[in-house]
This record gives C-alpha cells, structure tokens and sequence, in this order.
C-alpha cells in the first residue's frame, strides 16, 4: 500500500499559539501557518479574528487542520469589557452585538453558495432579524457540580466543591459561577454561590467525574417570561438521600426567591453517564407545581421540566412570526386547504397559523411522541380547531398515507440539526406541494438539502436569518421554496 503522505505543519496533539484571522460558520475562527512551503489553515472553534490562542491539534488532513480552543492569551481588539462571568456558553459575549450579526450574515450566506450552489443568495436575502433581548435571554440553564474545580488565578484544576459550569472541552472540570453570566436570570445567577453554600454545608459530596460517586449532580431551572416564576429540578444520586431534607431546601429556595417559586422538583440519577435525567431514574415533585406557562404570540404553553421549548422565547415570537409571513404570504396556497406541518415539536407554528388563517386544516407530524401530547394539549388550551397531530416518523408517516399526494399547497420543515434524510426529503418532494418554508437550526444541513430541493423543481424565493441565541455561533434560517 501507499504510505499516507503526512501533513508537514502540525501534528496531532501538538500545542500551538495562533492568531486568528478569519471567522468560518459555526465559529469556526481561520489560523494560518506560514512556511517555505506555503500556507496551511487551522481552524479553532469559539475564537475571533485578532485573538492570539492557545489550541491543541485534533484533527489534521493535508490541506487543513482542527484545533480545541486551550485558552485565549490575547484578545481581538474589537472585544469589549462586559459586567458578565465568561462562561463556555457564550464564547462572543465580548464582541458587539452589530460585530456578531455581520459574522453570522457573511458565513451563512457563502454557506448556500458554497455547498447549495445559490450563486445569487445575496439577491435574496430578505431580513436578519435580532434577538429583543441581547442578554438575559434565555429560559433555562443546567448548573453541574463537580469535586473537581478550576483556579482561574492558576489556570488549573483544584479539589473543591463548585456548582456551575464545564470548563471548555474538560469534561470533569467544573467552574463556579460567581455572579450573573449574562444569559440567564440575573437574580437568580447572583445567588447561585448561596445554593453552592447551602449544599456545601450539608456534608455531601458533589459529582466526582473520573470517580463517578458522589450525591449532588445538577440544578436545572426554567423560568417563565410571561409570569417571571421558576421551575428548579435537583438532581443528585440516590446514595446519601436520607442525609438530605429535600423539603428544607425548598423552604430556602423560597426564601431566596419568594413567590417566584413556582416548584422544585428531585430527580434520582444513578447513572455514570453525563445527563440530567437518566433513562432509568425517577422525578418526583418535592414542592409547589410541576409546570410553567409561556405565552407566544398570544397563546399559552404549558412547559414540564421535560418539555421542549423555545431557549429564547422573545425570538422565538420572532422566528414564528416571519415563518407565518412566508407561509400566509400567497393565502389561496393555505385558506381552506391542508397544510402540513413536518417535524412539528408542540406544534407552535402549526396553532399560529391555524389561529390566524380561514378553515387551514393543519396536519403535524413528529416523532417524539411526549412533544406530540404536549401539542395536543397546547391545542386545547388555545380553543384552537382544525389540527391534527401524530406522533410517527415523518418519512414512515407520509408512506402509511398516500392520500395526501398532490393535495398538499404548503408545507412546513423544522427539522432536527441533521437536516432531513435524503429519502425522507424524496417523500416531502413527492407531495408535489407548491411551496416549502423550510426552518432551520442548521444551515449547514439546510445548504445541503437545498441542492436536492433544486433538483426537484423548488427555488428560494426569499431567506431571513434568526440571531436565536446571541453571543454564540448559532443562527436560525427561515427559506420559502416555490415550485418553478
């Protein structure tokens, strides 16, 4: 066999300090090594032009190279002072908001260049639409305990009981969160350093990763925009549980938070593996109510701690509301027709459009059966008629029903971020539908499945980009196709 030729800038594992020049999708930042033999790039993901970076080689072909992020020795100059802790959440939160939606643009839009072959993207590009709320977005955190901490003054690991978040690619390493971090509640996060003491004072021990012992594991907390209320869940093992007064701590929730208080909730997780709620464990209301309510444009969500639902609600309202715009925007495609809603969740935009259109008949289909219930439920309690939903594989679904063949106009996508399977995407072709609105957490996979829509017939007619979760790498695409 031929010898692989090796690559002759870096090594696997290799350290380097690098200085970052240009930002790729995903936040991805560009590094480039310059030789005799010319130039070779290291991408670094979570870094910023102008940062000079510690980063270890991962990965390395011979035309480029991946790297984890070490640590940053240096800052971009275009990086601000923010009152924020940094956390691994928010890997941007010191770059300008404005700053962040031009990276965001540029690197999504060459994406349907580059790999949906859409030459004229630019041509039509409709609107980048913000988040409302810059900071203190967010509607849920997971906080993790760990025997093993991060001494920042150091840069190392120490033994030490903390409650907050992982260190950037250190599984085991947990690192306290002191004050707010910017993305969550801000009175809440001010407080969490008083529910690490509580816990600390009881004697038990926090999760010990490599070990995999210990009693304390997470504190998950949803919070409800629309009634400021929150729904905490302790999770810890079951070894120990006696030793601790469940109803205790929640008589010290409520005297840190008052009526904002809706409920805590006790999952047992006896599992090695690093989740919040294990398959084989138990959850038990400890006190208050096991659900919150969200309102969305004008309708009522009732969210479990297990429930999916929008991260960033304010943007989601957002996102929906120009999914409803594309999908509305020709109504003889919609009035008095079926329009189906594939990869449904709860069925948010499947009740809005039903709410605001003339006798939609809508049909949502999922696969995750408790998001199908919840949608169900939701309908009810929306006084909203005309829906239909099943809990199924969306391409073993449209199999089993055949009648829908030509009688489909709009259809409506929100897949998971691996986009759609290629045979599941030749059955939704198959409906012969005039229009797509196609909604996406992953342009990437969007991108991709663009070329196959093409090749069926479906053009973009208009593109909006959603910043869902500001100071991260992520942005929402919403795409209306139309049959040519």
């Amino acid at each position: 066999m031929p010898r692989r030729e090796r690559n002759k800038f870096v090594k696997r594992n290799q350290i380097l300090e690098l200085k970052i020049e240009d930002y790729a999708f995903g936040g991805k930042g560009i590094a480039r090594i310059h030789s005799d033999e010319g130039s070779f790039v290291v991408f670094v993901p979570n870094t910023l032009p102008g940062q000079l970076v510690k980063a270890q080689i991962k990965k390395s072909s011979k035309k480029y190279a991946e790297a984890k992020l070490i640590d940053v020795l240096a800052p971009s100059e275009n990086e601000i002072e923010v009152p924020f802790q940094d956390i691994p959440g928010a890997p941007y939160i010191q770059l300008p908001i404005d700053l962040q939606h031009q990276y965001k643009k540029e690197s999504t839009l060459s994406l349907f260049k580059r790999i949906g072959k859409v030459e004229n993207i630019e041509d039509l590009f409709d609107e980048f639409i913000t988040s409302p709320n810059v900071f203190h977005y967010r509607n849920k955190m997971e906080y993790g305990f760990s025997a093993i901490g991060y001494d920042r003054v150091a840069k190392r690991d120490k033994d030490e009981f903390t409650l907050g978040f992982k260190r950037r690619g250190v599984w085991w390493m947990g690192d306290n969160l002191e004050k707010d971090s910017g993305l969550f509640d801000k009175e809440f996060e001010d407080n969490l350093k008083n529910i690490r003491k509580y816990c600390f004072d009881t004697g038990l021990d926090p999760w010990h990763g490599p070990k995999k012992e210990g009693f304390f594991r997470y504190f998950v907390v949803r919070k409800s925009f629309k009634t400021n209320e929150l729904l905490f869940n302790l999770v810890t093992t079951s070894y120990d549980l006696p030793k601790f007064d469940l109803n205790k701590f929640a008589s010290f929730l409520v005297n840190l938070f008052g009526d904002r208080v809706a409920g805590l909730l006790h999952t047992i997780n006896d599992e090695v593996g690093d989740r919040t709620i294990a398959t084989s464990g138990s959850i038990d209301l400890v006190y208050g109510k096991d659900k919150i309510v969200e309102e969305l444009l004008g309708l009522n969500f009732e969210i479990s701690m297990k429930s999916f639902f929008q991260t960033n609600p304010k943007s989601a309202e957002k996102l929906y509301s120009k999914v409803v715009d594309y999908v509305l925007e020709d109504k003889s495609k919609v009035d008095n027709t079926v329009v189906m809603d594939l990869f449904c969740g709860t069925g948010t935009i499947g009740q809005i459009i039903a709410s605001e259109s003339d006798n939609a008949k809508i049909v949502g289909v999922d696969i995750v059966a408790s998001a199908i219930e919840d949608a169900k439920k939701n309908a009810k309690r929306n006084n909203i008629e005309g829906l239909k939903f099943y809990a199924a594989d969306v391409g073993k679904f449209l199999t089993h029903h055949p009648e829908y063949k030509n009688k489909i106009k709009t259809i409506i996508l929100d897949p998971a971020r691996a986009g759609i399977m290629p045979k599941t995407l030749k059955k939704i072709i198959d409906l012969n539908a005039d229009r797509m609105v196609y909604v996406s957490c992953n342009p990437a996979t969007q991108a991709r499945d663009t070329e196959l829509l093409r090749e069926a017939g479906y053009v973009i007619k208009k593109i909006s980009l959603v910043d869902q979760f500001p100071h991260t790498a992520h942005i929402e695409t919403v795409v209306l196709f139309e049959k040519c």
